[in-house]
């Protein structure tokens, strides 16, 4: 583990290589799941000023449940959430076509109709937080739908923190990113120095 600040980061952040490989995972991270995306305080509060105009791009049933119930809702620990449809995984604000699934959410933004990209958990994943007392532990969960990610990060040499840059920086700002860097520079040079470090025998 590292601390920066107050967070404990992960050395899978550092280790692990990662890219998202939609065309053969299918966006199943917002499909699969026991219930919908972890949502902060404030993200509810902008979701139901932008509702409007993410509604067009979401589903019918999608836009049922949040008419009926809210932009939320909570899980098993009584954390907010976004909804899921019906008996479904399926996430509301989640879309297919050609058999991918797509956030309405980011499809608002990217057409420039709104300035929100998407929930930071979604923006995030698969890097966790996990908010205690005193620190935040950022840490990598495993799932078995994001293996061609592990592959295609691999083939291409990316560091799961460099790929998540973005909304790294997004939660913590630059300068906490910048430090990230900077041990994961120092923690890569000592593996190294350490594989080649020649071993006394006696």
């Amino acid at each position: 583990m590292i601390k920066i600040g107050s967070t404990i980061v992960s050395l899978d952040i550092i280790e692990r290589q990662f890219v998202c490989n939609l065309p053969r995972c299918k966006g199943m991270c917002c499909v699969y799941g026991q219930s919908g995306a972890p949502l902060e305080d404030a993200e509810v509060d902008i979701l139901k000023k932008i509702f409007p105009q993410i509604k067009p791009y979401m589903t019918s049933e999608g836009i049922d449940v949040v008419e009926r119930t809210g932009v939320f809702d909570t899980d098993f620990d009584n954390d907010k959430v976004t909804p899921l449809v019906g008996n479904s995984e399926d996430c509301v604000y989640c879309f297919k076509k050609n058999g991918v699934a797509n956030c309405a959410i980011e499809k608002a933004f990217v057409k420039g109709e709104i300035n929100f990209r998407k929930p930071l958990s979604c923006h995030l994943y698969p890097i966790r937080i996990t908010k205690y007392k005193d620190f935040d532990a950022v840490i990598c969960h495993n799932w078995d739908i994001c293996n061609v990610a592990l592959i295609l990060g691999k083939r291409k040499q990316i560091p799961l923190y460099i790929f998540l840059k973005e909304p790294l920086i997004r939660k913590y700002g630059e300068k906490w990113y910048e430090q990230l860097c900077e041990a994961a520079n120092l923690y890569k040079k000592s593996i190294v120095e350490n594989k080649t470090k020649p071993t006394n025998e006696n």
